[in-house]
């Protein structure tokens, strides 16, 4: 999806556009990171809250992002962009259930990485352009079940759409979970990976 236009250039007025000052990059670069922190654990979080923790003005922030609808929709295309990188990473041949273990935990880094933005991300994006944003993670996940089934290693009773939003269910709830403090960072990932593949497995 495109993102906002406001991380390359800026227009000159009567003129063309003419690349932004480094000044300028490393604002936008911090209001973005700061936005993806804070929105990952609070959707609600404010332009005042993301200025702050940015190191910025809010007069700075406005400058670079218009609404907040529009810093939404940077930190959500980046976001999608660099998990879609991420699991295209993972290596999804061999054995469906090893398979679909790397990706759940490859899975459950990204979704505690960017946590609630999911949720933010809906106050700006398109019901088509979340859709999208689940496309392909989806489908990838969809094929391994489906490939699993096939060789008998998983439970075909129930719909694979059941089964995907189950484990999308355990991502998530283990994520909130970390934050709460009833388990750690490092026991998540074999925490979902073992608790999905016990729903699934014959």
């Amino acid at each position: 999806m495109p993102g906002t236009q406001a991380t390359a250039r800026e227009p000159l007025r009567g003129g063309p556009a003419r690349p932004k000052r480094a000044d300028a990059l490393r604002n936008i670069e911090a209001i973005i990171d700061a936005a993806t922190r804070l929105l990952a654990m609070n959707p609600e979080a404010s332009m005042n809250e993301i200025a702050k923790e940015a190191g910025v003005g809010r007069i700075t922030l406005y400058g670079h992002f218009e609404s907040r609808a529009a810093l939404l929709r940077e930190v959500a295309d980046r976001a999608i962009a660099h998990s879609e990188q991420e699991l295209a990473l993972v290596d999804v041949g061999g054995d469906p259930r090893d398979a679909l273990g790397r990706l759940l935990e490859a899975s459950w880094a990204l979704t505690h990485r960017y946590g609630a933005l999911v949720i933010a991300a809906s106050q700006a994006l398109s019901p088509e352009q979340l859709r999208r944003a689940h496309d392909e993670p989806f489908a990838r996940a969809r094929a391994l079940l489906e490939r699993g089934r096939e060789a008998g290693e998983f439970r075909d009773g129930v719909s694979i759409d059941w089964q995907l939003s189950l484990a999308q269910a355990i991502l998530h709830g283990a994520s909130a979970a970390v934050h709460r403090g009833d388990i750690s960072a490092d026991e998540a990932p074999a925490l979902v990976r073992d608790a999905v593949l016990a729903t699934l497995t014959r």
